[in-house]
């Protein structure tokens, strides 16, 4: 198998998918991959994950088989790449037999260079799984392997067969949330216990955190929308009835919001994905059902209605907000009565124990008076050990007291346990108890027993989880919830390290805190920005795709701030590669040009399609007129598209045949008369470019 020289890994990089650098660990995981490396990659949603197996694609002659749990997820992908004009399919079982057959064929062709596949469906290509063909086989969601991981899938513990049928072949698992525990279970279900393991820092500093008690949430949740109108964000609820429930509260508020549950068939869920991706429906009021398929990358804030049943799942759905590294918001409700409901869900579970201590840990996060991210960065392993900023916690400290004695002591009966005992036992060892797990342990024999009989079980309880939440010790979940100690622990033990604790609060008493009224800002209508976003999404309806696959928010911020004016500019952006260039590149800096011109009150100029129409009726051709206009192609032919359905004096048979006619004719009545450009294009294998389609509709929309 020969490899592109390696140089040509940020080439490939800027000309497909427009970006300038690598993030993070990204180049070390591509290198490691072309390299024929095993890899397990722990990545944020939001930090770049696919591009850790994409860009080796294009660099490994072959196809890489990505495995991926739902259909929506790869369609997002395939329609990304495709954009960035990368050959991509997926294989499922909503296809038929003859596209199946098609799509077998071009991996064995080599036309393709990433395939889709669910578990499910993975007998489907056995055909074809062979090192000959298959590159590169990457794990998506690796977490599902693992009856310890939040999101357990049975259909994923068969996937060990790939490294075994294909031991030369790099296998990659991907994941943006795995503690200790499922990391290990991942490796060894997968056979690729040596990979090299890439674990990227869990810290989304863009995502502002906030948990307020679940006081009249409907009130709260329509005031904190106001402030923020036309941001797209979803509302996880704990229930069927509440997505409903709150959709409709906010809809009867003036709220464009729609609900997403598994009680709805496939065809109601479809629509409601697809509307909220393209930007027609502002919020989704979602079970946690939702989401793992969502690649939008303009979320800009994500609310739980109720309390999430572990951290993992917590940290996962707020990281569908803020992709494009903007500022988000993550607001969580938590109350009492969430946690009963929870606690009965897990009843009877098969790893009930688990499912039980890790909603425990998810509350001491909701009632932690310690900064949250310190909290999230440290139960998967990450130590932060100054105070993030942005979080509630952060922005309203409480009063602390210089709590090291009881840290020291906590710290200590855990060392002198040896590791080994929950929170319950080490409380009863330093309260010196007398009971018979204890006696019958010898542990009254300790150092540490009875050091802290002055204090409180409950007080001791909250000063453990104050600790936990600071990093100073840590949980292991599958060490039967054993408290074990962390590189921060011998700071406090050994180095003189001082604690700062808080008193122990009864949160029974806790009273509500009446949020302070702000008025909305008023949303600037004629920004740059704006005018690049309904460009953006005019182009998203045309061409029959979600408008973050144009551009991402990130991206039109970019052209906002830099203004780019020539094609050479305006490849520098982050996010515009070659393809993207060539396609998009003349309208959004025309759209530039247009507004600097209103800016400064230059006389309106002329509609540029009728530029076009006085050149044309000089006689002179479609490249001529394009070299003289500076304008591509492209846009000329929808100028003559635009002016011969005005009804100007335009030959549109000299641009199109009425044999080409025809055949979008035919097209439209098979597809059932669609409005976006990307399904005929689809239709005609992409063999009929997108001006033809648009030049024949305007014909027979004229006629009608």
């Amino acid at each position: 198998m020969t490899l592109k020289p390696h140089q040509s890994y940020l080439t490939t990089l800027k000309k497909y998918f427009g970006y300038d650098s690598f993030r993070g660990d990204q180049q070390d995981i591509v290198e490691a991959v072309v390299n024929k490396n095993d890899c397990l990659v722990v990545m944020p949603t939001g930090g770049g994950k696919s591009i850790c197996y994409q860009l080796p694609s294009l660099l490994l002659e072959g196809v890489t088989l990505v495995v991926s749990p739902l259909i929506a997820l790869m369609k997002d992908q395939v329609d990304g790449l495709k954009a960035n004009g990368i050959a991509a399919a997926f294989f499922n079982s909503s296809q038929s037999s003859g596209t199946q057959q098609d799509i077998i064929e071009q991996v064995a062709t080599g036309k393709l260079k990433l395939l889709y596949v669910a578990p499910e469906s993975l007998q489907g290509v056995h055909y074809v799984l062979n090192e000959k063909n298959i590159s590169c086989i990457a794990i998506d969601e690796a977490h599902c392997i693992s009856s310890w991981g939040h999101d357990f899938r049975p259909s994923y513990q068969q996937l060990g067969f790939l490294k075994a049928s294909l031991p030369n072949t790099p296998v990659i698992a991907l994941t943006a949330t795995a503690d200790k525990a499922t990391r290990e279970d991942i490796l060894q279900q997968l056979k690729i216990p040596r990979a090299k393991q890439f674990i990227a820092s869990f810290d989304r500093k863009n995502i502002e955190l906030e948990v307020r008690p679940a006081n009249n949430r409907l009130t709260q949740i329509i005031r904190f929308i106001n402030k923020r109108p036309n941001e797209s964000g979803i509302i996880y609820c704990l229930s069927r009835k509440a997505t409903e429930q709150v959709a409709k509260k906010l809809k009867t508020n003036g709220v464009n919001a729609a609900s997403y549950h598994a009680g709805l068939n496939y065809e109601e869920r479809s629509k409601v994905q697809e509307d909220f991706i393209f930007d027609k429906t502002q919020i989704v009021c979602a079970t946690v059902a939702f989401g793992m398929g969502i690649d939008k990358s303009n979320v800009r804030w994500v609310i739980h209605y109720n309390l999430p049943k572990n951290i993992e799942g917590y940290y996962q759905e707020i990281g569908r907000s803020g992709r494009d590294g903007l500022k988000a918001n993550a607001l969580l409700f938590h109350s009492y009565a969430d946690v009963i409901q929870l606690r009965n869900f897990a009843r009877g579970a098969s790893n009930e124990a688990v499912q039980i201590a890790k909603l425990e840990r998810m509350q001491q996060f909701t009632e932690a008076t310690t900064c949250r991210r310190k909290i999230l960065l440290g139960y998967f392993g990450e130590l932060l050990e100054a105070n993030c900023g942005n979080c509630d916690v952060c922005k309203n400290p409480p009063q602390f007291f210089d709590g090291t004695i009881i840290a020291q002591k906590i710290l200590s009966a855990i060392y002198r346990l040896k590791g080994s005992e929950a929170s319950g036992m080490v409380i009863d060892v330093l309260r010196g108890a007398h009971n018979a797990a204890v006696m019958e342990k010898g542990y009254t024999d300790l150092k540490t027993f009875g050091i802290g009989s002055d204090i409180a079980w409950k007080d001791w309880q909250q000063y453990i989880i104050q600790l936990i939440n600071q990093g100073y010790c840590e949980i292991a979940f599958h060490k039967h919830n054993a408290l074990q100690l962390t590189e921060f622990s011998k700071k406090v033990l050994f180095e003189g390290a001082k604690v700062a604790l808080t008193k122990p609060v009864d949160y029974n008493e806790i009273k509500k805190i009446a949020e302070k009224e702000k008025q909305p800002k008023r949303t600037k209508v004629n920004t740059l920005f704006e005018r690049l976003r309904q460009l953006r999404y005019n182009i998203a309806l045309e061409e029959g795709i979600p408008a973050y696959l144009v551009f991402s928010d990130a991206t039109l911020k970019e052209i906002e701030r830099e203004r780019p004016m020539s094609e050479a500019d305006f490849l520098n952006i982050n996010g515009v590669g070659q393809r993207k260039l060539e396609v998009y590149g003349d309208v959004f800096i025309a759209e530039i040009l247009d507004f600097i011109g209103a800016k400064v009150k230059k006389p309106k100029k002329t509609d540029t399609h009728l530029v076009t129409y006085e050149l044309y009726k000089q006689g002179l051709s479609i490249d001529e007129i394009s070299s003289q206009r500076k304008l591509k192609s492209q846009t000329i032919y929808s100028h003559i598209s635009k002016l011969y359905s005005d009804g100007k004096a335009i030959n549109i048979f000299d641009f199109i045949s009425k044999s080409e006619v025809e055949a979008v004719r035919k097209a439209k009545i098979a597809l059932g008369s669609p409005n976006a450009l990307r399904p005929y294009f689809e239709y005609f294998n992409e063999s009929v470019d997108y001006f033809k389609i648009r030049l024949a509709l305007g014909v027979i929309d004229k006629e009608q």
